[in-house]
């Protein structure tokens, strides 16, 4: 079992202290080179996490020079192209605005390591990848620093030809079942992150409200008092109304016709429904008869459970292009909700304008279908 943390209040930590890092260091320089990177921060297992996503975009970015015109397998080419890549890791120099999204997802990684140890393991050692080979999940060891030796001790459990992802995953949820007595207690963590920006455990582990909980528990407080004097403030259909019914001792003035308040209501929520956005509609559409027929209509458990490896590698580059840390917690997230309004809604208005789901209407609606299928 993994531990429950606030993963909003994590993201908005680590939002905060990398921006309040990042002004340290670029008040008095205009970009950050290698040995700067190494010791940034005095917690070394975000240096090493920082580096590591650093690494992984400068392999992406050698990928893309791959091209069809020419045979990048030629011993020759391969040996001129390691010896450029070893020239570039001596010439790390980069600019703040590249630097601190690496930052902010290195501090936030380094907590997720202590509260989601799988999620972690699955992001930082199997990530989507051509290939798994026992020297590449033991060269991943060198990125890890906090309890470096439950990870190592589990990788040295592994024979070369364990090379299913499932099925590593699978042992390592049973390894760290059995080895949680070994694993340091996340207040120690803690400590030097304090030291940089005060953070509490009980801020990490509070329990998460939803986004519409949250809507309905501050629309559900009263007005305060107002301090001056409290006036008779009335709608100008209610005071309508309420002259209308109270009796003229005067000689009745030339009748006015009173706008109907049926009307009055009516030609409000026309206008509120014109001018809400289409966001919500765009996505509750139905899906198209060929979504329906790929997927099974039986009732389902959980997401996280019953998302194929196919259909996970798609929603993972498809709609979270191709974190697989961030598809992993979201999943985790819309499991917790307990109606499908709730968990359709923070998809379709929260979810969809965050990653900007307007271009990806056929796989929004195949996670919407899931969502149908879980509270069936």
């Amino acid at each position: 079992m993994e531990d429950k943390y606030n993963q909003l209040r994590l993201e908005r930590y680590s939002k905060e202290l990398a921006n309040v890092l990042c002004d340290r260091h670029f008040a008095a320089h205009d970009t950050i080179n290698g040995p700067q990177l190494i010791g940034f921060t005095p917690i070394k297992q975000v240096n090493l996490f920082v580096i590591k996503e650093l690494l992984l975009k400068w392999h992406h970015e050698m990928a893309n020079l791959r091209s069809p015109y020419f045979d990048y397998e030629h011993e020759e080419v391969k040996e001129a192209l390691l010896n450029f890549m070893n020239v570039l890791s001596r010439k790390i120099l980069i600019k703040r605005d590249a630097f601190e999204p690496l930052l902010q997802k290195a501090i936030l990684d380094t907590f997720l390591l202590k509260l989601a140890p799988v999620a972690t393991f699955e992001e930082k050692f199997l990530r989507i990848q051509e290939d798994i080979t026992l020297p590449k999940l033991q060269e991943n060891l060198k990125y890890i620093d906090l309890d470096k030796a439950l990870f190592a001790g589990f990788v040295g459990t592994l024979s070369p030809s364990n090379r299913d992802r499932d099925y590593i995953l699978s042992r390592f949820k049973l390894y760290l079942n059995a080895n949680r007595d070994n694993i340091a207690p996340l207040a120690e963590v803690l400590e030097p992150f304090n030291s940089l920006l005060p953070i509490t455990e009980e801020e990490i582990r509070q329990q998460q409200i939803s986004p519409l909980a949250a809507y309905a528990a501050s629309i559900g407080k009263p007005t305060p008092a107002a301090p001056v004097e409290e006036k008779d403030v009335v709608a100008p259909i209610h005071m309508a109304q309420r002259e209308a019914s109270i009796p003229v001792a005067t000689p009745a003035p030339t009748p006015v016709v009173p706008r109907p308040a049926a009307m009055a209501d009516n030609n409000l929520n026309e206008r509120f429904k014109a001018e809400r956005p289409t966001m919500n509609e765009k996505f509750s559409k139905p899906a198209s008869s060929s979504v329906a027929d790929s997927l099974s209509n039986g009732k389902i458990d959980s997401l996280k459970n019953s998302i194929s490896i196919n259909q996970r590698f798609s929603f993972i580059n498809e709609l979270f292009d191709g974190d697989n840390m961030t598809y992993y917690n979201t999943i985790q997230q819309l499991d917790q909700f307990r109606s499908p309004d709730e968990a359709t809604q923070f998809v379709t208005n929260d979810l969809a304008r965050k990653y900007d789901w307007s271009k990806k209407q056929d796989s929004v609606n195949k996670l919407l279908r899931l969502i149908e299928r879980k509270f069936a």
